[in-house]
């Protein structure tokens, strides 16, 4: 997003984290009600056309937004959404794209209130690796022939009590809406949102043998150093790893050639 449009989104999570501190609001209910108001906003071109036309006054919006759904979720939804509503957008696309992002931010606050926010962090990374080792899997996921509700029900026969309830709700959010986003950007974008939940980066570390825990400890305390940020480490084996280790960092990766650039106690890790 650019310009008015991030301003906006900016806006309105400042919203949700807001009405998410109260113990009183159920984030995950939250969470299904925006999905389900932007699923409305996906499919009605016209109205995601009226609530962001800067001609229109906010007032008027806003008050739109109450009389079509204030009946049919609650007053916390419907005021979060009007909120948007008076917003400047850049284009009518960024207050969908936006209301999505917010039902994620409020499934993974429903985590973190119930203390599997990690759980939820490693399940989301985990499942991105079954899905790109299984051609047969993501063609089912991703098939735009098979009917939403079938999908639904094959993620819920993988992730149905194996997962944390969070976990599985986002997937089948993304696997049965994608809107344009394919599987693995999405799960990525889950990811980083999930991460900054606590105000970490997400290194994916690929090493040639499992890590030990004090290895995981000294790498993440390296990463951390180097970037100024806490990490959350997405740990994966292969065999096949050059240098014994690989470290990505959103678009930068560090191999085991190039390990100077962390700190002694990263280096440490293969001894």
């Amino acid at each position: 997003m650019n310009g008015a449009s991030r301003e906006a989104l900016a806006a309105a999570r400042e919203r949700l984290d807001a009405l998410t501190d109260s113990t009183s609001v159920d984030a995950a209910q939250l969470a299904d009600e925006l999905a389900a108001v932007t699923a409305l906003l996906d499919r009605e071109a016209g109205l995601r056309r009226v609530l962001t036309d800067p001609a229109q006054p906010a007032d008027a919006k806003a008050e739109l937004v109450q009389r079509l759904i204030g009946g049919q979720v609650s007053g916390v939804t419907a005021d979060l959404v009007a909120g948007a509503a008076r917003s400047r957008w850049s284009q009518p696309r960024d207050l969908v794209d936006a209301l999505e992002e917010l039902a994620d931010i409020a499934d993974l606050t429903a985590a973190e209130k119930t203390g599997t926010l990690d759980d939820v962090e490693d399940e989301l990374f985990r499942f991105g690796r079954i899905v790109s080792s299984s051609t047969e899997l993501r063609a089912a996921l991703t098939d735009r022939a098979a009917d939403a509700s079938a999908k639904s029900e094959l993620l819920h026969r993988l992730l149905g009590g194996r997962a944390k309830p969070a976990t599985e709700r986002l997937v089948t959010r993304l696997v049965t809406a994608p809107r344009g986003r394919s599987l693995e950007a999405g799960l990525e974008s889950l990811s980083k949102l999930a991460a900054e939940r606590r105000n970490r980066m997400v290194a994916v570390v690929t090493s040639a043998v499992p890590l030990s825990d004090g290895q995981r400890e000294r790498l993440g305390a390296a990463l951390a150093k180097l970037y100024g940020r806490r990490m959350h480490l997405n740990l994966d084996v292969d065999p096949e790893v050059v240098g014994g280790v690989r470290v990505q960092v959103g678009d930068e990766v560090i191999n085991g050639s190039i390990a100077d650039r962390l700190d002694e106690a990263a280096r440490r890790m293969a001894s």
